[in-house]
């Protein structure tokens, strides 16, 4: 009899509170959707029995209580990936809606933030990793508290690293300024590769914010700029 006690990353699926039921998240890059998959998701919902359905502080859609004989038909029906992803891993990107439709935004983070997503989503990291993107500085995508931020300026991308919420907050470092977007992407990989590479050396499993102070900021900056 298979365990419905523990979360089930590789059907995209987390227990609940309940230990009988799941909550599962399809795929939405930046909580970017179309009518047609709204409309799918509630229908499917509906079908399954879910409890209810939310829009989710990380931007996306979570289908909650779907028993565990059911997971599979769900994720059957909805013909999506699992976005909801959990464990060591880089998460789904957060971003704004930026300056495809935002007065206030000075960088297109759509664009930006589908190429990370494309590049870096489900990578292997000592611990999670976080990212999230605003297209201006009011940063409504909170990327002072994730492990790579960026903010939008009129002179290009600013860049924040070691920021995390929790139940330890910790406001990010700025490490990069005025950036393209290339430059941002090419960053990001040295980033992710210094922090893998020397994490695992440690047999530690710390967030990046951890991990640099650790190592102290000037030396990690110094080495990844």
């Amino acid at each position: 009899m298979v365990n419905q006690k523990i979360n089930i990353p590789e059907k995209g699926a987390a227990v609940q509170k309940d230990r009988e039921t799941y909550a599962i998240s399809p795929y939405l890059p930046g909580g970017l959707v179309d009518p047609d998959t709204l409309r799918k998701i509630a229908d499917i919902s509906e079908k399954y029995g879910a409890k209810f359905i939310k829009l989710t502080s990380e931007h996306r859609i979570t289908i909650y209580g779907i028993p565990f004989e059911d997971i599979d038909n769900v994720w059957n029906d909805l013909g999506m990936e699992p976005g909801g992803l959990s464990g060591k891993i880089v998460r789904p990107v957060k971003f704004c809606i930026g300056s495809s439709s935002c007065k206030m935004a000075k960088q297109n983070t759509l664009e930006l933030g589908m190429e990370i997503d494309k590049h870096f989503r489900g990578i292997k990291t000592p611990d999670k990793m976080k990212i999230a993107i605003s297209g201006c500085e009011n940063s409504c995508a909170e990327p002072a508290v994730r492990d790579i931020g960026l903010i939008g300026t009129h002179e290009g991308w600013n860049i924040l690293v070691g920021g995390n919420a929790g139940i330890q907050p910790r406001l990010g470092t700025s490490i990069a300024k005025n950036l393209s977007a290339e430059e941002v992407l090419d960053l990001m990989s040295k980033i992710i590769s210094y922090y893998k590479e020397n994490e695992e050396k440690t047999g530690l499993s710390r967030r990046l914010g951890k991990f640099i102070d650790s190592y102290g900021f000037n030396k990690f900056s110094k080495e990844i700029l």
